[in-house]
């Protein structure tokens, strides 16, 4: 869809002029999204889990996904950082918790909203692992479809999309654009 759409869909506030493109739509995330739970529900209907979700970017994804589970579930969110405000991971992953999340002998899922060098969910899956989880999956809105820096697949993925930098939908540039209800492409002349 491109940008002169969004008019029509009301979205004429100027919160769209840095977007080149709508990659996914509202309604297709919502659909999408239904879809997913069935998969998730599949593997933890049985009992009780540990949702973390990792924060900032996942946050707008995990509150739609955790009505979507009728399961017993306990939240925890998890700050971690590989970006630090660029459009590229740094390569260093950060948890910038003091206090990390009580996990051990637990099903543990981790809702993040893309997947792209795969830095940062190895290093969560890791963590929480050493902290004793039972096991650990991943579910993510975005799969980036690339090469990644270390060997890491989601177990769960909305949406596999081509290697562009996206924005909305809880995904942003420098802190701006989470509130899109859409995933867009940005336009490149706006990236510093």
């Amino acid at each position: 869809m491109r940008v002169a759409e969004l008019d029509l869909l009301g979205i004429s506030d100027g919160m769209h002029r840095d977007v080149e493109k709508i990659l996914i739509t509202e309604e297709e995330i919502r659909m999408r999204l239904d879809v997913l739970a069935q998969k998730v529900l599949i593997d933890f209907a049985d009992e009780e889990i540990v949702v973390v979700i990792l924060l900032k970017g996942a946050l707008v994804f995990a509150a739609d996904m955790c009505r979507r589970l009728p399961v017993p579930m306990t939240v925890e969110c998890l700050n971690v950082a590989s970006y630090h405000g660029d459009i590229k991971s740094s390569g260093k992953v950060e948890f910038l918790d003091a206090k990390l999340p009580e996990v051990g002998g637990k099903k543990v899922l981790v809702l993040d909203d893309i997947l792209d060098t795969g830095l940062t969910m190895r290093a969560v899956i890791d963590r929480l692992g050493e902290l004793g989880a039972r096991e650990v999956r991943g579910c993510v809105l975005l799969n980036k479809l690339k090469v990644r820096d270390v060997e890491c697949e989601a177990d769960y993925k909305a949406f596999d999309i081509e290697d562009e930098f996206v924005i909305g939908y809880g995904l942003d540039y420098r802190g701006r654009f989470r509130n899109l209800p859409y995933v867009g492409v940005m336009k490149s002349e706006v990236i510093e």
